[in-house]
């Protein structure tokens, strides 16, 4: 097995201070009303099978049979819990991100070319060396 390295190193995700082993903010910020049924199991099971930095390697086909999930929905949860910022996800690798206050998560968003967004320092970098 390849060694785990986490997609989001500052989203580490940790055991809440409270009672519950689940995060109190996955409701309390309302993360949850965002989700659909196989989005909300989906995110159950990888908190539950993930290691102390919230990382999973799980298979989509066994998740699917835990779940009772075809490949179709399996996709559309994932997407869905990627897209509300709860998980990274990189094939094998799941990350269960750690919950950001609502006001400070922010979704990432990607150029055109697919790429994920540059630093203000790369940006100015290839300003200054006269590149696009």
């Amino acid at each position: 097995m390849p060694a785990k390295i986490p997609i989001h190193p500052r989203r580490i995700r940790y055991v809440p201070k409270q009672f519950s082993w689940v995060d109190g903010r996955l409701v309390r910020d309302r993360h949850l009303d965002k989700c659909s049924h196989p989005a909300a199991a989906l995110y159950l099971f990888l908190i539950t099978v993930s290691d102390a930095q919230g990382l999973s390697y799980y298979s989509d086909q066994s998740i699917g049979q835990r779940l009772n999930m075809d490949r179709c929905t399996l996709a559309q949860a994932r997407l869905e819990l990627v897209q509300h910022d709860l998980i990274a996800y990189r094939k094998p690798l799941y990350q269960v991100l750690d919950l950001a206050p609502p006001e400070l998560a922010v979704p990432v968003t990607r150029n055109q070319s697919g790429d994920p967004p540059q630093s203000i320092g790369q940006v100015f970098r290839q300003i200054m060396e006269g590149g696009s």
